[in-house]
């Protein structure tokens, strides 16, 4: 539909979007919970940015905790965007998990230190293979204190980054923005098709043993 673009759009160019939500089946394949809600009393929510959004949500649904995630777009500009609009790069939006999950069992810092194993956060606007600003990592958290742990652990991986050669940290630190829900087809897409596999060198993502 749309080639792709390995920079960032404007916003006076991003594409319009639509009002309406797309459609979404809201339960996890996996775990049976509701993606969007409502959640139970005491759980969080955080959005992160990882490469190829399927590798990614695998990497968190694993952990003991985790309540549901979802897969959309955030950190852009269209509105309720589809797959091929965002892949064009004409969106600003990248590929994000949404992990909702209680912090009496698993910590912002576990979920954190997952981020940080699971993909290159020094890459810029890609993650391998895999090129354009729909895969460049980030992290969205609803509080300002959840925002200033995420960029103190940023700034520890990146002494343990550069201490092995690596080069400096991209990764987009923000207030959450709005989240948008991807199409059905995209949500737990591992688990519904074991042999899935990433965009073109793989899932682009390794969850940490």
């Amino acid at each position: 539909m749309f080639g792709r673009k390995a920079s960032m759009v404007d916003k006076d160019k991003a594409l319009p979007g639509r009002s309406a939500a797309l459609p979404l089946t809201n339960k996890h394949y996996v775990s049976g919970q509701p993606m969007r809600g409502p959640y139970s009393e005491g759980l969080k929510t955080a959005v992160f940015a990882l490469g190829c959004f399927w590798g990614a949500e695998r990497c968190f649904w694993q952990l003991p905790g985790v309540h549901s995630t979802a897969v959309g777009y955030a950190g852009g500009y269209t509105p309720n965007p589809e797959y091929d609009e965002v892949c064009s790069g004409l969106t600003g939006h990248t590929e994000v998990v949404l992990v909702v999950y209680d912090p009496k069992v698993v910590t912002l810092e576990d979920l954190l230190v997952v981020f940080w194993q699971s993909h290159d956060p020094t890459q810029g606007l890609r993650q391998g293979n895999d090129v354009g600003s729909q895969y460049r990592s980030a992290i969205y958290l609803d509080e300002q204190s959840e925002l200033d742990a995420a960029r103190e652990s940023m700034q520890r991986y990146q002494a343990e980054l550069s201490d092995n050669g690596y080069g400096a940290i991209t990764t987009e630190l923000a207030l959450s923005p709005d989240f948008y829900f991807a199409e059905d087809y995209h949500q737990q897409y591992l688990a519904k098709n074991p042999g899935g596999y990433c965009g073109l060198g793989g899932t682009g993502v390794s969850c940490p043993k």
